[in-house]
């Protein structure tokens, strides 16, 4: 990136002469804000010409809802994630936006290695739909060292959309089949998902129902244990939990 024009100006230069070695350091963080500022510039250029409107109005029909919509569809978003550096600072800068593309981006381009339990905790809050807490578990949250950590931690929080994103990341480390998983307590993570299939949420039922199914396939023995433990919900008046009995019995018998 070419950032000659910023020497351009007759002041700077001034300040240099004057004040030498000080004003570089302080000329290195504005270099740092305008890359920043510049990256954020072309990536959303690169949205607008990536745009598709009737995919962003089939979303918010659906009810997911943003600030900004480009409706650009996953493959598209990795393929845009490549043109751009690994950056902690440009994807904090994206996390921020209103935008669902940038929030998306954002979680592929944080640096594993630079994203401790503290920023975890911090980005599980500001988690806006479903959609994005798919997406950061994915690229992001499910690569952590620490996920086993997180997941036993946001498993036992009241507000319900950190038990969702503990359910749904626990998910993401069944199906990749991460060592990870071991870690977690299984039979009282069961029991935990077991009560929240009673939950007037629909995410957090659909993140326990997915988590129980991808955790009943690791064994007959656990598969039984919840299909005994949700027994009462195959003759509830319920029609959800019918619903929710059937899909699971379908999934391990």
């Amino acid at each position: 990136m070419d950032l000659k024009f910023l020497f351009a100006d007759a002041k700077i230069t001034k300040l240099l002469k004057i004040f030498g070695i000080k004003t570089i350091f302080v000329l290195k963080i504005l270099i740092s804000q305008t890359d920043m500022d510049e990256i954020l510039k072309q990536i959303r250029a690169d949205l607008r010409r990536s745009m598709n409107g009737i995919a962003s109005k089939s979303m918010r029909e659906k009810g997911l809802h943003y600030k900004l919509n480009f409706g650009v569809d996953i493959p598209r978003l990795r393929e845009l994630s490549k043109k751009y550096p690994d950056n902690a600072q440009l994807a904090e800068l994206l996390w921020k936006q209103e935008t669902r593309e940038l929030k998306i981006l954002a979680t592929m381009l944080y640096p594993v290695e630079k994203f401790d339990e503290e920023k975890a905790e911090r980005w599980v809050r500001e988690i806006p739909t479903h959609e994005i807490r798919e997406q950061v578990c994915m690229n992001l949250f499910q690569k952590l060292n620490f996920a086993d950590k997180l997941v036993q931690n946001w498993s036992n929080w009241i507000k319900e959309e950190i038990r969702t994103s503990g359910y749904w990341l626990f998910t993401r480390l069944l199906i990749i089949k991460s060592d990870l998983a071991d870690n977690i307590d299984q039979n009282e993570f069961l029991e935990k998902m077991i009560f929240d299939l009673n939950s007037d949420s629909y995410f957090l039922r659909l993140s326990a129902q997915n988590a129980l199914k991808f955790l009943g396939r690791t064994s007959i023995e656990l598969s039984r244990k919840i299909l005994l433990e949700i027994q009462d919900f195959k003759t509830s008046d319920d029609t959800i939990k019918n619903e929710i009995y059937n899909s699971l019995s379908f999934e391990f018998e």
